[in-house]
């Protein structure tokens, strides 16, 4: 072990840096958004669009999951890296094993909830008397896996704070690449429908879950002791306040996917599309967003330790070059994706299975509109994680809070006057007013580290 291993994290260039942590942890996020994407691919053409409406009910479900493992996974990364900064090496030892358990204990409270409470949450989130089964069998089996797919998600953070993001990246991608195999066997050769791909995603989840709690014994800059697994509030209170903004960001998701749900059911039921049209479509859109959104937040995941090795070795001049080169990156994923998006709606929709003509008019509507403010959401996410990275995690949650509460009060209102297009409009609106909020909050942020640094040089 070597406690100064990450010194080189002040004193690389910025780019390299940025290539060397950014890559690996942008392919993992896709990786962990394609989870749920590949089975609704091969769902999709196995067993319809009602299968695919069922995984759009139990999503949200999986994204607790995801909120509670961020909630101490980034808080832990962030923590660990500005302790490592500030070389206090026993507190950022503390902080894996008391992350570690709290993940652990959580996601058996969660098993626990789903499998009593399993009808009741479904219901909760928009399950129609049409997939309602489909929605039940899939749930029924992945809930196995929420204790692996938690460890795996958190440990993924620690693993790249702890220089290792290509590992991290290659034990998420092994799992990924088992549920791809999987899914087709499972779906189409064993027959087993929803069963068999939820068989096949927690089969993954096991393995990357195994496998990143295996490299707890083979750390580079930190080991753990009994001691680090005793929790200590002290240190669990800083972790969770840098990991918030994580958790509501994803929290959020969960909150605007039951309003959402519900209100395409509703609104949709008024149309000529029908309930399960509209909810299986913007299922769709959400998956294709979680795509974009996974490689926009992994960009700023990436960075995040060195960006919090700097704030926490005082390197500011370093943290604002960061920032700058992070903003320039996530407008020219925003872009890229929106031309893709506005350019071949009905291709992308059709690699989740075909419909009707009603169907396929709906989808392409969808996805011209609902993710045509998708440059403002990646700035506000690069921003919110910035902010994360340098122990700033209010503004971070504020940001998120913002964008989301305001998702919400649209999807309520508008539809009462433009019906189902008020819902879809509901998105890049909500975007817009959120862009506005992050430039406030983000100048005021940037002319706070510009006086810190001044004072600092001057002393």
């Amino acid at each position: 072990m070597n406690e100064n291993a990450n010194s080189y994290l002040g004193e690389a260039p910025i780019g390299k840096l940025m290539l060397k942590f950014a890559i690996p942890s942008i392919i993992s996020m896709v990786i962990a958004a394609l989870y749920n994407m590949v089975d609704q691919i091969y769902i999709g053409h196995g067993i319809g669009y009602l299968g695919n409406s069922a995984t759009s009910v139990v999503y949200p479900l999986t994204v607790i999951a995801l909120a509670i493992a961020l909630l101490f996974g980034s808080g832990c990364g962030a923590y660990f890296s500005i302790c490592q900064g500030k070389k206090e090496y026993e507190n950022a030892r503390k902080a894996v094993g008391n992350a570690f358990l709290m993940t652990l204990l959580c996601s058996l409270v969660l098993v626990a909830v789903y499998c009593f409470f399993q009808q009741p949450l479904l219901s909760l989130f928009g399950a129609t008397e049409n997939n309602v089964e489909y929605a039940t069998e899939y749930l029924r089996y992945l809930v196995t896996g929420i204790p692996f797919y938690m460890l795996s998600n958190m440990l993924a953070v620690i693993i790249r704070a702890d220089g290792s993001p290509k590992l991290a990246m290659g034990i998420n991608c092994l799992g990924c690449i088992l549920n791809i195999i999987l899914d087709p066997i499972a779906i189409f050769v064993l027959d087993w429908g929803m069963m068999g791909a939820a068989v096949a995603t927690v089969i993954g989840q096991m393995i990357s879950g195994v496998l990143s709690v295996a490299y707890l014994l083979h750390t580079k800059s930190f080991r753990l002791k009994r001691d680090s697994f005793k929790l200590e509030w002290k240190i669990l209170k800083k972790v969770m306040a840098l990991g918030i903004s994580s958790f509501f960001t994803q929290i959020t998701i969960v909150i605007v996917s039951a309003v959402l749900n519900n209100a395409l059911v509703k609104y949709g039921a008024q149309t000529k599309y029908g309930a399960d049209i509209p909810l299986t479509v913007i299922g769709i859109v959400m998956k294709i967003f979680s795509v974009v959104s996974g490689i926009s937040i992994g960009l700023t995941i990436g960075i995040q330790p060195i960006t919090s090795y700097n704030y926490g070795a005082g390197n500011l001049g370093r943290v604002k070059e960061l920032f700058q080169k992070m903003l320039i990156c996530e407008l020219c994923i925003g872009a890229a994706a929106l031309i893709v998006f506005e350019a071949f709606p009905a291709q992308i929709v059709g690699i989740f299975g075909s419909g009707d003509d009603l169907y396929m008019e709906f989808a392409t509507l969808a996805v011209r509109i609902y993710l045509s403010g998708i440059i403002f959401t990646c700035i506000q996410k690069g921003c919110g994680s910035f902010m994360q990275a340098i122990g700033r995690p209010l503004l971070s949650a504020t940001l998120s809070l913002v964008r989301e509460a305001v998702h919400i009060v649209l999807i309520l209102v508008l539809p009462v006057y433009f019906g189902l297009m008020g819902i879809l409009y509901s998105a890049p609106l909500c975007d817009i007013v959120a862009i506005i909020a992050t430039g406030i909050l983000t100048f005021r942020l940037i002319r706070q580290l510009k006086m810190k640094e001044k004072n600092t040089l001057t002393e």
